[in-house]
């Protein structure tokens, strides 16, 4: 059966795991199947259906352990807050500023 996976982000794909599998070779996917690929690299082999489907494993299982942190990234406050409190020397700002990004932090852990 063929990997074919229909899934929200581009971070985990077979053209992905390629790159990472063997950078900077040559090829081609075709619907973002392991019978797809196209191999025209002589530099290094084709990899195998097994690593392929491992790495993009590796791959999702990344974007779901590091959701925590593209949520925080969303609702932290932007940093030119802080700067503007460091420029101004107004310690209570800079406060406010920390206390709101351990605020979210509180809100999305950090998995363990």
């Amino acid at each position: 059966m063929d990997l074919l996976l229909n899934l929200e982000d581009r971070n985990y794909n077979v053209a992905t795991a390629l790159e990472n599998l063997r950078p900077g070779t040559s090829w081609i996917v075709e619907g973002n199947t392991y019978d797809g690929i196209i191999w025209k690299s002589n530099a290094s082999t084709k990899p195998s259906r097994q690593e392929v489907e491992d790495e993009i494993i590796r791959l999702k299982n990344k974007w779901d352990n590091d959701r925590y942190s593209r949520l925080r990234a969303k609702e932290y406050p932007p940093i030119t807050d802080y700067l503007d409190a460091v420029v101004k020397g107004d310690q209570e700002q800079m406060q406010a500023y920390v206390d709101a990004c351990l605020a979210v932090k509180a809100k999305y852990p950090k998995p363990e």
